[in-house]
């Protein structure tokens, strides 16, 4: 009989987690970057536009790889003066490997480091991605700012609704603290002091719109939060592309490093 898993990595790296609640799809981008995380290459990509190497590290959704954000969104990012790192996951597509949980918070260090020097980073996590740009956050601090997208507050929350930790082989109370010590943003953004915008949709039916408010309260630094009226968790950006990116300009012109070129 096997055993059941013990530290929290083992236990967010469950197979079942992995098939339940990570939708990979295999595409390779264009402009590749590839980032060595150990037991798996990340088919990254990397669009260049400024000489200086500020760049916005974008982390996507559960149902989206890389490659859905390039043809218009690197244009619109390059055009406010940054460039785009747009992260991959294992197991999506061109990465190799598998989406396990835990070693896909362990993943964002390597890719943080192939993207600059983090002073000069601005984070960007949409829905399951902001686990992941919180995650570096909270492991390079001095990031020059935070913006999140239809992201999660409670990721204990949407995983109970994909898995029962029996059949992880695990007690709740086992799961819970696995979920707690690895994946707790309350604590991870009120101890990151930087500038956060939060996105939401009021009629995200994936998501709720409590998520944001309540990353906005836990924030410990400086939050704008921009809750919009029109879309949902998918289309929050088609539905809202003028004010959704006047507001991502308008942070990244903020948080830009002092005596960057333009």
């Amino acid at each position: 009989m096997p055993r059941p898993p013990s530290s929290p990595d083992a236990i967010l790296d469950h197979p079942l987690i992995a098939a339940r609640y990570f939708f990979p799809r295999a595409e390779e981008p264009r402009a590749r970057l590839d980032v060595d995380a150990g037991d798996a290459l990340l088919a990254c990509a990397l669009h260049r536009t400024d000489p200086d190497g500020n760049t916005v590290v974008h982390f996507h959704g559960n149902g989206e790889v890389a490659a859905d954000w390039q043809g218009g969104f690197e244009r619109v990012i390059g055009r406010m003066g940054w460039d785009l790192l747009l992260a991959e996951y294992r197991g999506y597509g061109g990465s190799t490997g598998e989406p396990l949980l835990g070693r896909m918070l362990g993943d964002v260090e390597p890719i943080l480091r192939a993207a600059g020097p983090p002073e000069r980073l601005v984070l960007f996590g949409r829905s399951v991605g902001s686990i992941f740009a919180l995650e570096a956050a909270a492991r390079f601090p001095e990031v020059a700012g935070l913006v999140l997208e239809s992201a999660i507050a409670d990721p204990l929350e949407r995983l109970r609704l994909r898995v029962d930790p029996r059949e992880l082989g695990v007690t709740e109370a086992t799961f819970e603290a696995a979920v707690s010590a690895r994946l707790d943003h309350r604590r991870k953004i009120g101890r990151y002091r930087g500038p956060v915008l939060l996105l939401h949709s009021r009629h995200d039916g994936l998501v709720d719109a409590s998520h944001a408010e309540r990353l906005a309260e836990w924030a410990g630094g400086p939050v704008e939060l921009r809750i919009f009226e029109r879309g949902d968790h998918n289309s929050i950006l088609a539905e809202n592309a003028q004010p959704y990116l006047e507001a991502v300009a308008a942070f990244l012109g903020r948080v830009r490093p002092a005596g960057a070129a333009r």
